[in-house]
């Protein structure tokens, strides 16, 4: 496994999923405060109010981070950490905390990555509507203003929104997720919202400070048709394409939306575009963040996925009976690693003008914990590992602009509505004694990543 010379190695959090501390220090209320106090939302009825306890342990976790050998390492801001209700009144002891964190993880050789929304809107702000609501893009823009004037002096990395599809589709499509909204109308305004709020974020952050580096991480996957020579099949794969893949990267780098899904959306989007929207929408990125963690089939929709047009949570059915290969991670994802390499390939050759890739997230769930003798031995998550890191560097040396590798995650956490039910760490957490544990995984890749710095000190050295 060869990887460029300046390539960088890190692990990737978010805050609800890591942080706790939930209701002290002045941190107000998140949708996903509220998606999991209402009964059926999240298994188990768990949350985030201590979580791994990461607000009170983040120097023993920054250490686990250096003793692992990264990088860099991506986390993300709690909004209502800084903006209890949303609005212009902080809460300086959230600033305080990400002012700590930042300064250790600096002490520590570690370059930070800053997500400014990974989910956890204040709950004030989605009681006016959330990312269905136009106001959303000011509100957001504010956050980002604030948030680049207190810390981009030591962060040069942003990635201004987590997953948009996500937010979009997750949490006002289908409901799976917070705030739990089922309105395709809703969702599709957020879909337009967002793409808003990245292009005015990203103008207003860089008139503060013109050195830092803005990009979307955008969970991209790599669709397979079950029957090719199938019309409809290849049409769905079009709509579906322009969902997930290509609406925030087109709406980004071109100021556009693809055509065959916003005609999909018809006058759902056309009464939330106003004039001059996609000149804030058209904002090209510095770089690309891409979440995948598995390809997509697609066969014939299912009876209970009909009509493919707005009869249910979805515009386009996201579930088709497409047969996906074993094995499956723990999430019942198929593991696709080639699939990585094509997805890479073709940014590559469609999007040109993406000139910086960063893996912000990859990694698989799987439930194995210490055994008798203390350790981990997850070598299903090894060989998950190391399959997609392999893609990354075989793309890497075929041409594809990839900078940077973040596996998801660096510990087990809250894992959204599955609850702690899905561990994604490199790193056990024992959520009763909060103990960590650094799995085979975790050891793996700090060995991969001392192979290849150790490859590229050999090379200095022999050019010297």
């Amino acid at each position: 496994m060869k990887f460029p010379n300046d390539f960088k190695f890190g692990v990737s959090t978010s805050s609800y999923q890591i942080e706790g501390n939930g209701f002290e220090d002045g941190r107000g209320i998140s949708i996903w405060d509220t998606f999991a106090a209402t009964p059926g939302k999240v298994a188990d009825m768990e949350n985030g109010d201590v979580a791994c306890d990461h607000y009170n342990r983040y120097p023993q976790d920054i250490e686990l981070i250096k003793e692992l050998g990264v990088d860099t390492y991506r986390f993300s801001l709690a909004w209502p950490r800084l903006f209890p209700n949303g609005g212009s009144k902080r809460e300086q002891r959230g600033f305080d905390f990400y002012d700590r964190l930042i300064d250790e993880l600096l002490a520590k050789g570690i370059e930070p990555l800053a997500t400014l929304y990974h989910w956890d809107m204040p709950q004030t702000l989605e009681d006016r509507g959330g990312w269905a609501d136009r106001s959303i893009v000011s509100q957001f823009t504010d956050f980002a203003i604030a948030a680049t004037e207190a810390f981009a002096d030591r962060v040069t990395n942003w990635v201004t929104i987590n997953e948009p599809w996500c937010v979009t589709w997750l949490g006002y499509g289908s409901g799976v997720h917070a705030p739990g909204r089922q309105d395709v109308d809703a969702a599709i305004a957020a879909a337009h919202h967002t793409a808003m709020a990245h292009g005015a974020a990203t103008r207003a952050m860089k008139q503060i400070a013109p050195h830092v580096r803005t990009g979307l991480a955008l969970n991209m996957t790599t669709y397979r048709v079950e029957d090719e020579s199938d019309r409809d099949l290849m049409d769905l794969k079009t709509l579906m394409d322009g969902e997930l893949n290509r609406w925030w990267l087109d709406a980004s780098m071109y100021g556009r939306y693809p055509t065959e899904t916003a005609a999909a959306y018809g006058a759902s989007l056309e009464n939330v575009v106003h004039d001059g929207d996609m000149d804030v929408v058209h904002s090209p990125l510095d770089f690309l963040g891409v979440n995948y963690y598995s390809d997509s089939f697609i066969g014939l929709p299912r009876p209970e996925d009909k009509p493919a047009m707005f009869g249910g949570a979805f515009p386009f059915p996201q579930r088709s009976n497409g047969t996906a290969p074993e094995p499956h991670t723990d999430m019942g994802w198929p593991i696709t690693p080639r699939g990585l390499y094509d997805l890479l390939m073709r940014i590559k050759k469609d999007w040109p003008e993406v000139t910086d890739i960063a893996i912000t997230e990859n990694g698989a769930a799987f439930p194995e914990g210490p055994g008798s003798d203390g350790t981990v031995d997850d070598q299903r998550r090894v060989d998950y590992l190391a399959s997609h890191l392999q893609s990354v560097a075989d793309a890497a040396a075929d041409g594809a602009p990839i900078s940077a590798y973040f596996a998801w995650s660096l510990m087990d956490n809250f894992e959204w509505a599955e609850g702690y039910r899905k561990r994604f760490g490199i790193v056990h957490v024992d959520y009763e004694t909060q103990k960590r544990t650094i799995k085979n995984s975790g050891y793996a890749y700090r060995d991969l990543i001392a192979e290849h710095k150790a490859s590229c000190n050999t090379l200095v050295e022999s050019l010297a």
